[in-house]
């Protein structure tokens, strides 16, 4: 089959084995898979990235020496069923699935595999126990934004954001638009979104956010006031003394970048959460004395657990969540290298889908 290997830290489209599902697994063709920025950090830098799995005590059983197909993101059509298998969906049946396989060494992450190709290929080999059908008629490119809304839905539901917070957003690329969409999803607000890309911030808006900043023209930590915030400890004293205590600030952080963390801390009011959904992979440095001084609240989020990826499907065929916003284009196999190149450069583009019968 065709499909996109990561090889020696390059993206090279060819023709690779078919793959064969084992007890309990389907046969599945790809029908749209999104480019997540996972993948792009893992084309340079997949060893790093498997060092920090190693540091957590996870088992690493990936040889980033040998060829990986990335990729996801994806809704797909059942072709077959392997051995021992239920036959519960019949072939053609579309789905999505949460990207984990049982392999011989223990649980492998599709996509980050040797043994199981990801969604930048023609067909996959999934866990038919995992499969989820994908259900009112919605079209395979907005099926397979479950996943990475997924990420957002599961930040939020780790946060304090609730209808006595206001909530601010840095960085709307995938993870802080899918934060969003999540927040108003629970007809939360205000939502304040901040990024330096024109093109990101009319996501933003398209998604719901209440008002959008450029952090070039004005600081996103202005105005907590205006927001119902207080942002010093005599302001939140005198609100606790009147007996309205005003909301509370809670941050998501979006980016993923050194020194962005330093940034909200700085600008963070008294009292705040701040959310940890981007993926910084460099060392970081933050002052501890000031986050002590504010009483801030850190917490770091990743993935989402089963029902909230289910919920995250659900919402999205109901039309709870509009992903079609953050769809910029979809390339077949041989366009998947160029649209990592042109998603280091974000503005033109937001999420690109790949669709291997291209």
């Amino acid at each position: 089959m065709r499909a996109v290997v990561r090889r020696e830290k390059r993206l090279v489209c060819t023709e690779i084995a078919d793959p064969e599902p084992g007890p309990g697994q389907v046969l599945a063709r790809t029908l749209a898979c999104g480019v997540c920025g996972s993948d792009l950090h893992a084309l340079h830098s997949f060893e790093h990235m498997l060092e920090l799995g190693r540091r957590t005590g996870a088992a690493v059983s990936v040889d980033p020496e040998k060829d990986i197909v990335f990729g996801h993101e994806f809704c797909a059509e059942i072709l077959d069923h392997g051995p021992s298998t239920e036959r519960r969906l019949k072939p053609g049946t579309r789905v999505v699935t949460i990207p984990m396989n049982m392999g011989p060494l223990g649980m492998e992450t599709v996509g980050y595999s040797n043994r199981f190709p990801g969604g930048f290929a023609e067909r996959m080999v999934l866990t038919e126990a995992m499969l989820l059908p994908v259900p009112n008629g919605l079209p395979d490119e907005q099926a397979a934004m479950t996943e990475p809304f997924a990420v957002g839905e599961h930040a939020v539901a780790q946060s304090a954001a609730g209808p006595d917070a206001a909530h601010l957003v840095i960085g709307c690329g995938p993870v802080g638009l899918a934060v969003i969409a999540a927040l108003k999803r629970r007809g939360l607000g205000p939502v304040v979104a901040a990024d330096f890309s024109p093109a990101r911030r009319r996501v933003a808006e398209a998604l719901g956010a209440d008002r959008v900043i450029d952090p070039a023209a004005d600081s996103p930590y202005a105005g907590w006031s205006a927001l119902g915030v207080p942002a010093t400890a005599s302001e939140r004293f005198m609100a606790q003394m009147s007996g309205q205590p005003g909301k509370r600030a809670v941050i998501f952080e979006c980016v993923g970048v050194p020194g962005v963390l330093q940034q909200i801390i700085d600008g963070a009011p008294v009292g705040a959460q701040v959310v940890v959904a981007g993926v910084c992979m460099a060392p970081d440095r933050i002052e501890p004395s000031l986050c002590i001084n504010k009483q801030l609240e850190f917490r770091f989020v990743l993935g989402y657990t089963p029902d909230e990826f289910a919920g995250t499907l659900r919402a999205i065929a109901e039309g709870e969540i509009d992903v079609r916003p953050v769809l910029s284009e979809t390339v077949g196999l041989d366009g998947v290298a160029a649209a990592f190149q042109a998603l280091a450069e974000p503005e033109s583009r937001c999420k690109v889908v790949v669709d291997p019968r291209r």
